[in-house]
């Protein structure tokens, strides 16, 4: 019989027992400061339908969707796709429900997402996002922007993280920028040049602006702007400096990045911001707030959250005007970047079993059952193990994903009380029923 490869396809998550409750406590401890922000738990499908994941889409996004090829009713052709985030879902969920929201709606959405990238050192085709949204009806005013940040910024610091740093930039800059250049026909491909700039030599950007026939001024100019960072002054005085009288042309963007920088540098805890204009995010659908949060001593990494404001995400869906800001964690490559670089919290790393029971006879099931019962309805872990081999392999077994060992023989059975044996310092302790 030919052998069947049984590794998983490339891109896709899979853990030992330990690290997934790692990977899964360092997801509800995210969940639980989005809850305190008071974002509001929903899950949308899986598998929707292309012409809504793709409403807003372009660029990479549609290069890069999971198709369906057939359903179970239809043979035919599939309109059907894998969602590739949560925003362009819940876009759709807000138009479909928005009757019985309440607005701001402030939304958390956590589960797997698939993109047909190519596999790569911290980039996965299955995985996990942590989202916080904040949806409005009609307007939504730009200090949500910040909350989102500072909520993002929060449940990170549950990971204990050495020196985050939140870099934000608004489209809007970016756009006015370059009508004041008279380069606006040129904004996509510009932007997609800055993107990907710090992943290259200056050099390279610079060749590669030439190539969408910038002259070597405007060439100039461009990497003049894409290298502003600091504080509001800071990047206000330089975008004068290049800008001269055409400054007003950038001034509404700039005004929305005062009221995030300001906001973010009030709020207690925030260990570091820069309005960094070198942060424009891939995704075609923001139009104004960008952000990125990155660790000051590794940069190497990237980014470890990412996300904006969408002003025209539902327009695709309904006339009435649905603007949002997000957020995102993507779990799966921080966790595994984070492992390999030695930072992930070392206080998680339990094991996932609290007490492992092992019968010695038939007669000893209902015993069992009874002591597993009571230690569950106190909150614990607890495996029965079944098996008939010999006591010391069972041992050996449980060493592995267990603190505690229970043998219940007839003695136990009979007394109500057995002795918990702790798996790594050997002391006892007592369970009375």
């Amino acid at each position: 019989m030919k052998k069947i490869n049984t590794s998983p396809l490339s891109g896709m998550q899979e853990l030992l027992p330990t690290e997934q409750a790692i990977f899964n406590q360092l997801k509800q401890n995210i969940s639980d400061v989005y809850h305190h922000y008071g974002f509001l738990s929903i899950e949308t499908p899986l598998i929707d339908r292309q012409e809504i994941l793709l409403a807003k889409a372009g660029g990479d996004t549609e290069k890069q969707i999971y198709k369906v090829i057939k359903t179970a009713e239809d043979d035919s052709k599939s309109d059907q796709a894998l969602r590739f985030d949560h925003t362009v879902p819940l876009a759709r969920y807000v138009v479909e429900h928005n009757n019985d929201l309440a607005f701001p709606f402030s939304v958390t959405q956590i589960g797997r997402n698939f993109r047909g990238e190519r596999a790569q050192r911290g980039r996965f085709r299955e995985f996990y996002q942590c989202d916080a949204d904040i949806i409005g009806r009609e307007k939504l005013p730009i200090a949500y922007d910040a909350k989102v940040i500072a909520c993002i910024h929060d449940a990170l610091k549950t990971f204990n993280l050495p020196n985050m740093v939140i870099r934000i930039s608004n489209r809007k800059v970016l756009a006015g920028f370059l009508q004041a250049l008279n380069l606006s026909d040129k904004t996509g491909a510009i932007s997609n040049v800055i993107d990907h700039a710090e992943k290259v030599p200056l050099e390279t950007t610079r060749e590669h602006l030439a190539e969408l026939g910038l002259s070597e001024t405007e060439v100039g100019q461009v990497c003049d702007f894409m290298f502003t960072n600091g504080s509001y002054s800071e990047i206000e005085n330089k975008l004068t400096e290049i800008l001269g009288d055409k400054i007003e042309a950038v001034r509404e963007g700039l005004n929305e990045l005062k009221e995030v920088f300001t906001i973010l540098d009030q709020k207690q805890g925030i260990s570091s911001t820069i309005i960094d204009f070198m942060i424009i995010r891939g995704l075609d659908y923001y139009t104004g707030t960008v952000y990125e949060i990155v660790l000051k001593d590794h940069r190497e990494i990237g980014s470890i959250s990412g996300g904006g404001r969408y002003e025209n995400l539902a327009s695709n869906f309904t006339d009435q005007k649905f603007p949002g800001v997000g957020g995102s964690i993507g779990l799966t490559r921080l966790f595994f970047i984070l492992r390999e670089y030695n930072l992930l919290p070392k206080t998680e790393q339990k094991q996932p079993v609290d007490y492992v029971i092992f019968p010695l006879t038939v007669n000893e099931y209902t015993f069992s059952f009874e002591l597993a019962d009571k230690l569950r309805a106190e909150g614990k872990n607890v495996d029965i193990d079944f098996d008939d081999r010999k006591l010391g392999a069972k041992f050996n077994r449980a060493a592995k994903i267990a603190d505690f060992a229970i043998v219940v023989g007839e003695s136990e059975a009979k007394s109500r009380a057995v002795s918990a044996k702790n798996l790594v310092s050997g002391e006892l302790t007592e369970i009375k029923l």
